[in-house]
């Protein structure tokens, strides 16, 4: 192990953030720091197959490793419980992931003797630069997060709900907290593995909820910053060492910086250029703006979304698509080390040899990733086969030398084993789970051309321009597939499968309950989010590129536009901290991580009654409550315990069970429940929904005003009563029903 001035320096910042974590974030130091050395734990037990995965990086994975563990051995973990052969509960997690760390040592020591490889032989000065990047990250969005760090508004009642009834059960799927008697029916894998890593670090949910998007941000960071430095690593035309490492090195901190960070030119044309020149959209930006543009400036009946994860980052929701992102950027690092392998191999084979076909790590890992995808987020599944395939097809035209019919041949079994291992990994997740898709559907309406170009211009623009250069240079697509750099084939595929995923929304787009002018909403969100962070290594790589372009001067110039232009776009994360969290810089104004300290300020008749839940009440029975719309403050005590109740939000439920008669039933029986005085009525329907807890607060009296007190107080015990709040909005209390 060699360490220069250089790690030391690195080593020192690390310990500095140690150090700055107590006086910045104040008691929230000790689980921050404790999910911190969690991590970096895992990522060494797993690390000795990480590094034969990612054998051509200079870093050999090292935080890809980190990724990776949380991802199989939560993996694990999900599996065997959802099999009913353990309980979800943090002894299973820590036994089970200790048991993946050894099997990962014994693994990786047997292919290193086989293959005569050190395990430990790798750069430590990057590693630790790349570890600082990573805590920096992870800590600057931690302490950001404490200005804010209430799971209250947008989906959070969902995301925390969720979490909070897998911490309360032993078995998966949890219960649906809004549809008693029913499982979940939605991807909930990004709020599983943020709840695996709750209980295997024996934290409470209500600081995890928030450490769980800031540990995602940091390793989105580091890992995009791994990516880029490789390939920039790559560039055969700069040839001394120590620029390479230092290009290499800005190249990496503005991927980092560009898919964690950045904005879109939304940003820039309207929140920096429209409000100077006093234009009425640029007057009025806000920073959600820049991903509600289509359909919103004009407004029109093709409302759309386009987000992208520091949009993410600063407004707190924990969607299955954000957690998500710290395992797609894995699989875009693998496909980046299964084309250096193949570019790195002396000899071309003839033949198909099966068992390498076969058996080959990359395929192998990327079908688990892909079958974890379809219960964390499916969109991501059909995104990421649809990569991998196109990597496995330049691979096998490279490895056989563009001997067709075998590499076909090789391509053809590699495919379908790759969504075969994604097929039975995903078996714990269909084998339940109800499909929200009904089909495929035309799209009618499309982009304005330029509302395409200021979300999507710039990095189109950059793409073209590097693909033509390379054209010139190779002088045909035939050469340049045949001698580019393995760093520019990587960028052209990364390229164009991004430049296809902003372009598929304007031909098709997938049927759900949103028709009526949101038509292409979920489509083109969940595509271009994915097309975002791809654009966001891509154009890091392409500028830089362009910018040590050998011997001509206009690639420079338009390296140099395309840098200035999109660092403009980081200015949209300080807009957006500002505009959301206020005063950052003045850490008297920090809160904490707790996401329910708002309770008392937020439901003061409520706060009182969901502590005394969450507190005396194991398990997961029911609790009913009034049911509400989607996005309101409706289904609080659900949502805070993890409780299940009768029915929830109205929309999200129509989406996730496809059936609005049921729930127009369940909604009649909770009002006949809360008003009738027929108590043998009220209690048959409670036998029908298994309801073991009433709960009567401000809300359930503001939805029936004529609720019958006498009769709900008559059917068991009255376990809590605020009588505290009696004068302005009457008696707020639970009871717990008398069962036969």
């Amino acid at each position: 192990m060699r360490i220069s001035k250089r790690g030391l320096f690195y080593l020192l910042g690390i310990i500095g953030i140690v150090l700055a974590t107590l006086p910045l974030i104040k008691g929230d130091n000790v689980v921050f720091l404790k999910w911190w050395m969690m991590i970096l734990i895992l990522g060494i037990g797993f690390f000795p197959l990480t590094s034969h995965l990612f054998a051509g990086f200079e870093d050999k994975g090292w935080l890809f490793s980190k990724a990776i563990s949380v991802a199989v051995s939560g993996f694990a973990v999900w599996a065997l419980s959802c099999a009913g052969i353990l309980k979800f509960t943090a002894l299973t997690c820590l036994v089970t992931t200790i048991v993946s760390m050894m099997l990962c040592w014994g693994i990786g020591g047997c292919l290193s003797i086989r293959n005569n490889q050190k395990i430990w032989d790798l750069d430590w000065n990057l590693v630790l630069g790349e570890e600082l990047i990573f805590m920096a990250a992870f800590f600057l969005w931690t302490y950001l997060a404490g200005f804010h760090p209430e799971a209250h508004g947008t989906e959070k009642f969902m995301d925390y709900g969720f979490m909070a009834a897998m911490m309360r059960s032993e078995s998966l799927p949890a219960p649906d907290i809004w549809y008693s008697l029913k499982d979940m029916n939605y991807y909930y894998g990004g709020q599983y593995y943020a709840v695996f890593l709750t209980k295997l670090s024996f934290s409470d949910v209500s600081d995890t909820y928030n450490l769980m998007r800031t540990l995602v941000a940091g390793l989105l960071a580091g890992m995009s910053f791994s990516i880029v430095y490789q390939l920039v690593g790559g560039i055969e035309s700069i040839k001394d060492s120590k620029t390479k490492k230092v290009i290499a090195a800005l190249g990496g901190l503005l991927a980092g910086g560009a898919v964690v960070f950045a904005g879109n030119l939304h940003y820039l044309v309207y929140g920096v250029i429209g409000k100077a020149l006093g234009w009425k959209k640029g007057l009025d930006y806000w920073f959600p703006n820049s991903t509600r543009y289509i359909g919103y400036n004009p407004e029109t009946n093709d409302k759309c979304i386009h987000e992208f994860p520091s949009y993410s980052f600063v407004l707190g929701d924990l969607h299955a698509h954000v957690v998500n992102t710290m395992f797609i950027i894995v699989v875009v690092g693998l496909m980046l080390s299964w084309i250096l392998k193949v570019r790195k191999e002396a000899e071309h084979e003839v033949r198909l040899n099966w068992r390498r076909c076969i058996l080959d790590p990359h395929v192998i890992i990327g079908g688990l990733f892909i079958g974890i995808f379809q219960f964390t987020n499916y969109w991501d599944f059909v995104i990421y086969f649809t990569v991998i395939v196109i990597c496995c097809i330049y691979t096998n035209l490279y490895h056989f030398q563009f001997r067709w019919k075998t590499a076909l041949l090789s391509i053809l079994i590699q495919s379908c084993e790759i969504f075969l291992i994604g097929l039975v990994t995903s078996l714990p997740f269909t084998r339940t789970f109800e499909t929200m898709i009904s089909g495929i559907g035309i799209a009618q309406n499309h982009t304005k051309i330029h509302q395409w170009l200021v979300l999507w211009g710039l990095p189109t623009a950059l793409l073209v321009i590097f693909i033509f250069g390379l054209l010139m240079k190779y002088k045909g697509l035939g050469k340049l597939i045949r001698k580019a750099d393995s760093s520019d084939i990587f960028a052209v595929i990364m390229g164009m499968c991004a430049l296809g995923l902003v372009l598929i929304p304007e031909v098709v787009y997938v049927r759900d309950i949103y028709e009526d002018g949101y038509a292409r909403s979920n489509t083109m969100f969940k595509l271009t989010y994915q097309a975002f962070i791809l654009f966001g290594l891509i154009m890091s790589y392409i500028i830089l590129r362009l910018l040590t372009w050998h011997g001509r001067k206009i690639p420079k110039l338009l390296g140099s536009l395309g840098l200035i232009t999109l660092l403009s776009t980081f200015g949209y994360f300080g807009n957006a901290v500002y505009s959301w969290f206020g005063t950052v810089w003045d850490s008297g104004e920090y809160r904490c991580q707790d996401a329910t300290r708002y309770l008392e300020a937020a439901f003061a008749e409520d706060a009182p009654a969901i502590r005394w839940l969450n507190e005396h009440v194991e398990g997961n029975p029911v609790v009913l409550e009034a049911n509400g719309d989607s996005y309101s403050d409706y289904c609080r005590v659900s949502s805070m315990t993890g409780l299940p109740t009768v029915l929830g939000w109205y929309v999200h439920e129509w989406l996730w069970r496809g059936n609005p008669e049921e729930l127009n039933k369940r909604a009649a029986d909770i009002e006949t429940i809360y008003t009738s005085k027929n108590t043998v009525q009220v209690e048959s329907l409670l036998d029908k929904y298994d309801v073991s807890y009433i709960y009567v607060g401000k809300y359930e009296r503001e939805k029936f005003p004529m609720l019958n007190d006498g009769v709900l107080q008559n059917l068991g015990e009255m376990v809590y009563v605020n009588k505290e709040m009696t004068q302005s909005s009457g008696l707020t209390y639970v009871i717990k029903i008398n069962k036969s």
